[in-house]
């Protein structure tokens, strides 16, 4: 017997190129069917592989959940390149592209799919904050610290709040309304609660909250209406 034969016969070397074509059929499922009625067999007939591939892969769904989740990170915003038209509303309003909208709706669908695992794994959880609300807030931060910048609102504002506006209520429209995302309605939450939020005065809350508390508490009540 030769060398060559005495050597034990290799399995098929893994192809590194399917894994993003598998974590994209993951993806998809999951935004279909949540992580409860996803199962392995699906992902490998949307992805058009052998389920002994994704085992070989992956030991359980919730692994392949966790890298098809994670793997969502390498398409955030590039904040180099972000719009900057010169004005706070013009740089938000160019962010609201079909791909963009396209691609935030996915991600919303996503995190429907994984919600009732979110509380049972900090880790998962975390991936999904890294990769779905994180790159908007981001993208905010730079906008609004343009806009800071210009003079155009002011350096006092709330701006890890102010970047949270947006992907807050998308998340809740997607989670709890079942409603897509559109260019319509995220242009109206940029008119009617964005802009108003960033260019309130923050001067002009009251520096002691209590106070109006205890205005109210001081003021003469009203007589009791005389019986008749």
């Amino acid at each position: 017997m030769t060398d060559t034969e005495d050597r034990p016969r290799l399995g098929r070397k893994r192809d590194p190129s399917r894994d993003q074509d598998i974590l994209e059929a993951a993806l998809d499922v999951l935004a279909e069917t949540g992580y409860e009625g996803m199962t392995i067999e699906m992902v490998a007939a949307r992805a058009k592989a052998g389920k002994a591939t994704l085992y070989r892969r992956w030991n359980s769904k919730l692994e392949l959940v966790m890298d098809a989740v994670s793997c969502m990170k390498a398409r955030h915003f590039d904040l180099a390149t972000l719009p900057d038209t010169g004005s706070l509303r013009g740089d938000l309003v160019s962010l609201v592209k079909v791909p963009n909208i396209a691609e935030a709706d996915r991600k919303l669908r996503i995190m429907t799919g994984i919600v009732s695992m979110l509380a049972r794994d900090p880790e998962l959880a975390a991936a999904a904050q890294d990769a779905i609300v994180a790159p908007r807030a981001a993208a905010n931060r730079v906008i609004f610290e343009r806009a800071i910048a210009r003079g155009e609102i002011s350096p006092d504002i709330d701006l890890e709040t102010l970047c949270m506006i947006a992907p807050g209520i998308g998340t809740y429209r997607s989670l709890m309304m079942q409603t897509p995302l559109d260019r319509e309605f995220a242009i109206r939450i940029i008119d009617s609660v964005v802009m108003p939020a960033a260019l309130a005065d923050p001067g002009a809350a009251l520096a002691d909250p209590g106070a109006a508390v205890e205005t109210a508490e001081s003021a003469p009540a009203e007589p009791a209406p005389a019986s008749s």
